[in-house]
């Protein structure tokens, strides 16, 4: 990939340029005209655009050579390593493809994951760093913020707000490809979203700087509970896991992401009307309060997350991705995996003995697993040596 520059030919040029006049005056006339005229193209790398093009040899710059997206692979892993999710890898490879490979989009690019804990937001979100950037998710192109972390006070909002422009503005400017990832953004203080709103939006520059080329993307547990009551009403009605759509899911995200609780479609309409008053204000200054819709429920509204968020009602975000709850058939794929990483002979009574360890709902024996694939990699362990140990 990179070509080692030489060496030795950089410390001539710079014994030549440090030398003194009267030591240059001592070689023959030949030899120093060839001296001048190398430290002077030696000079110019260092003055202008050749010095980043050396340093650009060994060091990560935002350049072709160190962001250089891999559809083919991403495709592939997530294909074989991403369980039960069937409607994940096809947009999101799709809206990658379309943003990276277009050289002016009209805007940055928006992905926000949402499902259960478990269920492969994380490692989703770390196979699209591996694949976009050299070094992946320790690229320094790469952005993490996570809620409970960097902003877990709800009084610090506004600096908060301060922080995140300037961190994301100053990032930007160097490199316009960056890639920010916000996790539990459900836990977020109110409204903090809202404040990066112009750097989604549709806009060439803002103060001399272009956004358009830069990625998002939100994980939340937000609307999990509809995501699954979806899913379970599908599996309930016999048909097929795979049969759930795309649209039929990015509805059920839509209409519900006001309320982790899930709205109807009439309490959906109303509520909107309702934010159209600015009463989206009053509730912000609460932080959760409590009403009751046209059709009689009662709902509450959680003062984090995207439910209120201008980038929803501004329609910002490129793509909701559902991940659906995870079925024991899931996560026993899970368990093989692992066992293959750790070099672990697969069987079939192992598997199930990890899988047993795990809770599943709703009823019993449970469809669903509560914590998806999260726990698998812990619960091969514990499993193992209790194995090793009746041995």
């Amino acid at each position: 990939m990179f070509q080692p520059f030489p060496l030795k030919l950089l410390a001539l040029a710079w014994l030549i340029l440090n030398n003194r006049a009267e030591h240059v005056e001592s070689l023959e006339p030949i030899s120093t005209t060839i001296a001048a005229g190398f430290a002077s193209v030696v000079s110019m790398f260092f003055i202008g655009d050749g010095f980043n093009a050396i340093k650009c040899k060994t060091v990560e710059c935002c350049t072709d050579a160190w962001i250089n997206p891999n559809f083919t692979a991403l495709n592939d892993i997530l294909k074989t390593r991403l369980h039960g999710q069937h409607l994940v890898r096809p947009v999101i490879v799709k809206a990658l493809r379309a943003h990276l490979k277009n050289p002016n989009p009209q805007k940055a690019l928006a992905l926000s994951f949402h499902g259960w804990t478990g269920t492969g937001k994380n490692f989703v979100a770390g196979l699209i760093t591996d694949h976009l950037y050299y070094y992946g998710r320790n690229s320094q192109y790469v952005h993490l913020f996570a809620a409970t972390h960097h902003f877990p006070h709800e009084n610090h909002i506004e600096t908060y707000k301060d922080q995140l422009r300037d961190w994301i503005r100053g990032n930007v400017t160097v490199c316009p490809r960056s890639l920010f990832i916000f996790d539990e953004i459900d836990k977020m203080p109110s409204r903090l979203l809202d404040s990066i709103k112009p750097y989604l939006d549709y806009y060439t520059e803002i103060n001399g700087v272009d956004y358009r080329k830069s990625m998002f993307i939100f994980l939340s547990n937000t609307v999990a509970n509809s995501i699954t009551q979806h899913t379970l009403a599908h599996w309930q009605s016999g048909a097929p896991r795979e049969t759930i759509t795309y649209k039929e899911m990015e509805e059920v995200i839509t209409l519900r992401s006001y309320n982790e609780k899930g709205l109807s479609a009439v309490s959906a309409n109303w509520l909107l009307a309702q934010l159209n008053r600015n009463l989206q204000r009053l509730w912000s200054y609460f932080g959760q309060t409590w009403f009751t819709a046209p059709d009689g429920r009662q709902h509450s509204f959680h003062s984090g997350g995207l439910w209120h968020s201008e980038l929803i009602q501004k329609h910002l975000i490129t793509a909701f991705v559902p991940f659906l709850p995870l079925e024991r058939k899931h996560v026993k794929l899970c368990i093989k995996d692992v066992l293959r990483v750790k070099n672990i002979t697969v069987t079939t009574d192992l598997i199930n003995k990890v899988a047993d360890e795990l809770q599943y709902s709703p009823g019993r024996p449970g469809l669903f697993s509560t914590s998806g694939c999260k726990r698998v990699e812990e619960k091969v362990d514990f499993v193992v040596l209790d194995v090793e140990n009746e041995d």
